[in-house]
């Protein structure tokens, strides 16, 4: 098995490249649609969660996959053509926003109902918030796990992605909602209930995800052909 990152093709990348895309957009966008009560609550603080949540930790996992099995070079490329998708999302609900409505359509929805489902996306607030807290959670999970499959020359994959999703979840939860609040999306009020329940809900997912991310793994460095080690690489967000 090849231990290097040739610049020969591979298989799937594509593919893992289209489904973490995919789920970030769509995330982004039950984000901005809703926000979920559990009925529960930790102390004072009660479980309630945006609906992204329930979908964005999977984009965690195809962030392991990818510099588990590709690189971090190739796992960065495919984060910046996830931010550009999701910018493009956005640009393209605001330009939906700013043109006039029909008739009908505003008789039965409106305006009004654009701006409370998908304002976030598409006036700038949940967008900033997403693509800073994506950046910044994405390449903080894709440098602790590459770096600590260096150091343990390979063993112990559930260390790596845990350890990468406990950094990276926790840089991602806080910034989204900080910004997020700021940008006027969400009240005050719910900066400690959505950044504790999105880390919880990510983090849990990542754990419980642990062994089918085992099994992606072993299956796509054996139809690839290739098991990469970031030795002696420079860990910049461009090349």
């Amino acid at each position: 098995m090849n231990q290097t990152a040739s610049e020969r093709p591979y298989r799937y990348l594509d593919m893992v490249m289209a489904l973490f895309v995919t789920v970030l957009i769509v995330s982004n966008i039950a984000s901005s649609a809703k926000i979920i009560d559990w009925g529960i609550s930790i102390g004072n603080i009660p479980l309630a969660f945006d609906g992204g949540t329930l979908l964005f930790p999977i984009s965690y996992i195809f962030g392991d996959v990818l510099t588990e099995v590709y690189g971090f070079k190739r796992s960065r490329r495919v984060i910046w053509l996830g931010f550009g998708a999701l910018a493009l999302s956005a640009l393209t609900l605001a330009a939906v926003r700013a043109m006039p409505g029909e008739a009908a359509w505003q008789g039965y929805a409106g305006d009004a109902a654009f701006d409370a489902i998908l304002g976030g996306m598409s006036t700038g607030g949940i967008v900033l918030a997403s693509l800073l807290a994506y950046l910044a959670g994405e390449f903080a999970n894709s440098v602790v796990l590459s770096r600590l499959k260096v150091a343990t020359n390979g063993r112990w994959l559930w260390l790596r992605t845990i350890s990468s999703t406990l950094l990276g979840e926790g840089i991602d939860s806080t910034i989204f909602i900080l910004v997020a609040i700021l940008a006027g999306v969400f009240p005050w009020e719910l900066f400690g209930t959505l950044v504790l329940t999105n880390y919880i809900f990510k983090v849990s997912i990542e754990v419980l995800m642990t062994p089918v991310t085992y099994w992606i793994v072993t299956r796509l460095k054996a139809a690839e052909q290739v098991d990469t080690f970031d030795r002696g690489i420079q860990y910049r967000l461009v090349g």
